[in-house]
């Protein structure tokens, strides 16, 4: 007689989010419950916080069962789990799909939203807020953009091209162009080059520069200014973290709005009054599936 092992279960995206899987693992000693592992694997996740995703139906089994909070714990098995938040803060600002094909679209990002669910942000964020608006419950971000900053964010439709996207982007074979608004300084020339070596700072959220081999460079160009302002366009050639912040912030120019450069200021998670002046305007590349020559353009505009 064929023993055949049951096809894994493979859960719906519930409103915008898909599941989390997760592997039980032989242990000795072994937990009682499903529960009792994740409480102590996921510490960060207040226990009482996992009882209600329990008690909510939110935690299935890798055939589909509805777990509870006393299902045993089952080695080398597979879990999944839903993740929503009882509170989360709206981010009052709408996105805008400005292209599509099979493959991949092209979205302009609002300031302040946070690209894939992280933290305190699970709806709120533009990955759910578009797969609740196309249905597609695969789409992934192919590159990033911080929480501040606006404009073009590229995701991928299609499983099978990803990697090519993928990898155009890991090879630097795009061109991003971005805009900023920082100080006006008469006395620094442009265009400029600006190259440093960057690396992880204190908070650890930042970066510092170091007195090294520079690993990152930016083209600075000046667009228009007042006495006052000016608009930067940049051109950034590698993809450091907080990259333009910290070069624009070197030459003292931080841009207008930072709240990490030059010196870190906490502002109230429901404070959305001064967007950091940063802006992801144009993308330009070859298509790696159609050979064909792309080139895109926030709607999204910042002014002096």
């Amino acid at each position: 007689m064929l023993n055949i092992k049951p096809a894994e279960f493979c859960p719906p995206m519930l409103n915008g989010v898909s599941a989390s899987k997760v592997f039980l693992p032989k242990m000795t000693p072994a937990p009682h419950t499903v529960l009792a592992y994740l409480s102590d694997q996921f510490p960060h996740i207040e226990a009482a916080e996992w009882q209600q995703r329990f008690h909510d139906g939110l935690v299935y089994d890798a055939v589909g069962n509805v777990l509870h909070t006393d299902s045993a714990y089952l080695e080398n098995q597979h879990v999944f789990y839903y993740r929503f938040l009882a509170h989360e803060i709206e981010v009052p600002f709408q996105h805008e799909i400005l292209f599509e094909n099979d493959h991949f679209l092209v979205v302009d990002k609002p300031h302040f939203l946070t690209i894939s669910p992280t933290g305190q942000y699970v709806q709120q964020t533009l990955l759910v807020r578009l797969k609740k608006q196309t249905g597609i419950e695969h789409l992934t971000p192919i590159h990033r953009l911080d929480r501040e900053t606006a404009g073009l964010v590229m995701f991928s439709k299609c499983i099978h091209s990803r990697g090519m996207y993928q990898q155009m982007f890991a090879d630097q074979q795009v061109q991003k162009t971005y805009h900023a608004i920082a100080p006006f300084n008469r006395e620094l020339k442009f265009p400029r080059i600006v190259k440093l070596h960057m690396q992880k700072g204190e908070p650890f959220y930042t970066m510092q520069v170091l007195d090294e081999a520079p690993n990152s460079e930016t083209e600075i160009l000046l667009l228009e200014h007042n006495e006052t302002w000016a608009k930067y366009e940049l051109k950034p050639e590698t993809g450091k973290q907080h990259q333009l912040r910290v070069h624009l912030n070197f030459l003292g120019l931080p841009i207008k709005n930072d709240p990490f450069y030059p010196k870190v200021v906490h502002k109230a998670d429901d404070d959305f009054s001064q967007p950091l002046q940063l802006l992801a305007k144009h993308l330009s590349f070859k298509d790696p599936v159609t050979q064909q020559l792309m080139q895109f353009s926030s709607n999204l505009e910042l002014t002096l």
